[in-house]
């Protein structure tokens, strides 16, 4: 697997390249999410990239892309840039669970568009919670802690969208569902891996403690169109 991992440098083009295949939407080099389910992109030549911005900016005017800094030109503004720890995990986490994580799916879609977007609002598209597995826990008829999958490749699934709901942090209902979406991902012969916002030092504790570890530093460059 070693020798895959350069992949991770671009995870983005090569989710699209790969298992996610079938959202990409591709303009010369680049290659971008449907922005329905992750408004997110990623290149391969840097030269072409101020034309491949442009037009997938005509599908959403506020964006992502993944990796080095691309070219841009008018009407898109880079906005900020996000310094993300990229961590991977090499085994599997041995974890004691007394929680009942549930699978979620349809029924439960609702509930995971509330609670993501209360705790982190604007990242989580409609049709995000299609790109892979989600679960998680309720509290009664409350869901009150979700993790799921973003990114998939042949070989790496991206751990995403770690969210608890205010009220219950504090209880290791994050570390519980980690672990199991990180187990599960091991379970298809696939690696786990995540992003986390650099300043975002307590998360990063939580991920070292299952055993992930910092394979580097990934920008995540967020443009807008202007007007």
């Amino acid at each position: 697997m070693t020798i895959e991992n350069n992949k991770l440098d671009n995870p983005v083009w090569f989710s699209l390249t790969e298992t996610h295949k079938k959202l990409a939407l591709e303009f010369n080099d680049a290659k971008f999410y449907n922005s329905d389910y992750c408004p997110f992109g990623g290149f391969i030549k840097i030269d072409e990239t101020a034309d491949s911005l442009s037009q997938y900016s005509n599908f959403t005017s506020d964006f992502y892309v993944v990796g080095k800094r691309p070219k841009f030109a008018g009407p898109l503004i880079l906005n900020r840039e996000l310094v993300c720890n990229q961590m991977i995990l090499d085994n599997i986490i041995d974890i004691d669970n007394d929680e009942e994580i549930v699978e979620l799916n349809k029924e439960h879609k609702d509930n995971l568009l509330d609670l993501v977007n209360l705790v982190q609002p604007g990242y989580f598209k409609n049709k995000t919670p299609e790109l892979g597995n989600y679960y998680g826990i309720y509290k009664e008829t409350q869901l009150v802690a979700v993790t799921g999958e973003r990114m998939k490749m042949n070989n790496f699934t991206e751990v995403s969208a770690v969210v608890t709901h205010p009220d219950f942090t504090g209880q290791g209902l994050a570390k519980k569902l980690v672990a199991h979406a990180s187990n599960r991902i091991f379970l298809e012969n696939k690696i786990p891996y995540l992003h986390v916002a650099e300043a975002n030092i307590g998360a990063i504790k939580l991920y070292e403690k299952l055993g992930f570890v910092t394979r580097r530093k990934i920008s995540f460059w967020n443009f807008i169109k202007a007007g």
